[in-house]
């Protein structure tokens, strides 16, 4: 039996921003530590927001470099760092595309990793995306256990969200995180300002109604 991999949250996105770059920016790639640090520290897809220093991931490095999921690379005058996760990890190139994904940006439905996947990796489909997810979710322990998991459909949502447990379980309670949960709060602040507006009009067209000698509103 496999050891099932537990990373920490500086060590996750430490590994998730080298595949991302891999990626994104191949010409760049592998990473000085510096843009990594730079990389880890975007303002934009990544959830939730961090501010690491250059030790901060100096450390991560070392112990995904320990745990074989990360190499040094020589040549030049600064050391460069690439991971190894697909084959660290054992999984095939859909399902790393996913986990570093969902590593990045937290919880997303199928849907959501498609479309945030279009750099890494084109999915034919929302299912060949959830087909990958499954597999991750009903991973043997023999290969070192689930990897993925569907969380609780959240209040207000349509579609169930999944998360990864490369960091150890997650809180099947909370289903929204950070930037997710402020958006849903956003929204639900909307609709609710939407529905007085509504009631406000409806109000307005059965006092019409009722000043012009009309049948009440709503009935013919």
């Amino acid at each position: 039996m496999t050891t099932p991999l537990t990373l920490s949250p500086i060590e996750a996105r430490v590994l998730a921003t080298l595949m991302e770059k891999a990626r994104t920016v191949p010409d760049s790639y592998p990473l000085t530590l510096n843009s990594l640090v730079l990389g880890c520290n975007q303002k934009t897809s990544r959830d939730p927001l961090m501010d690491l220093t250059e030790a901060d991931v100096a450390a991560a490095l070392e112990s995904l470099r320990e745990a074989s999921l990360v190499h040094e690379t020589s040549g030049g005058r600064t050391t460069r760092y690439t991971h190894n996760f697909q084959r660290g990890v054992g999984v095939p190139e859909q399902s790393a595309v996913l986990l570093g994904l969902l590593m990045l940006r937290g919880p997303q439905t199928a849907a959501e990793l498609r479309l945030n996947s279009e750099r890494w990796y084109k999915f034919a489909d929302v299912s060949s995306v959830e087909g990958f997810l499954e597999e991750l979710q009903e991973r043997s322990d023999e290969k070192g256990g689930p990897l993925t998991v569907k969380l609780p459909r959240a209040p207000g949502e349509r579609e169930q969200r999944w998360a990864h447990l490369l960091c150890g379980p997650v809180d099947m309670s909370s289903p929204m995180t950070g930037q997710q949960a402020a958006a849903h709060g956003t929204t639900a602040d909307r609709l609710e300002r939407l529905e007085a507006e509504v009631a406000e009009l409806r109000a307005i067209l059965e006092r019409l109604h009722q000043e012009l000698g009309l049948s009440p509103f709503g009935q013919k």
